[in-house]
Formats: C-alpha cells, structure tokens, sequence
C-alpha cells in the first residue's frame, strides 16, 4: 500500500511541476509583451549565474570534484547575490514609501 501511495505522489509531484511551468508559457504566449519580460528575467539570472560561476572556486573537497565544487560554489554564490539584491529591493521600496 505504501509504494502505491509513493508513486501516486510522485506522480502528483510531476503534474504539479509541469503545470507550474506550463501555465505561465501559455499565459504569457497569449501576451508577447509579459514573453519579453519574463525573458529579461530569465536572462538576468542566467547572467548572474555566469558571474557566480566565474568567481567560484574550483578546489574539489573530499569526493567531490572540482567541477562539481565550482558548480555547488557558483549556485551559492547565485544564492547569495540573489538574497542581496531581493533584500536590497526590499529596503529601497521602503525608503520609498517613507517619502512619497
């Protein structure tokens, strides 16, 4: 009964993933202009990744190897510059509000 209830999840798992995706590319299909802001979206986090993963480092640790390390390192360092700029929007929205 357990493994029936573990592939039905997993199951349930994919219909949600693959309609978390497909829905808002049938949505923005239907609206070039929401197409072209969701692609400058997408190609600033790929941009920011480029830079993580330039700065990462590549020294391997344990069994890991070192393109494995630098990878693991580049999507920390996304993490972070992401968190910092979120926050970052976060504060000057607020700055904002205190003026207007």
């Amino acid at each position: 009964m357990i493994d029936v209830g573990l592939f039905l999840a997993y199951i349930l798992i994919g219909v949600c993933a693959l309609t978390a995706v497909l829905m808002p590319l049938v949505k923005a299909f239907g609206d070039p202009q929401s197409l072209k802001k969701m692609a400058i979206g997408v190609g600033g986090v790929v941009v920011v990744f480029i830079i993580a993963y330039v700065l990462a480092d590549g020294s391997a640790y344990k069994e890991a190897t070192a393109g494995t390390s630098k990878s693991v390192g580049a999507g920390l360092i996304t993490m972070y510059i992401l968190a910092f700029l979120a926050i970052g929007g976060i504060v000057v929205t607020e700055i904002q509000k205190i003026f207007e």
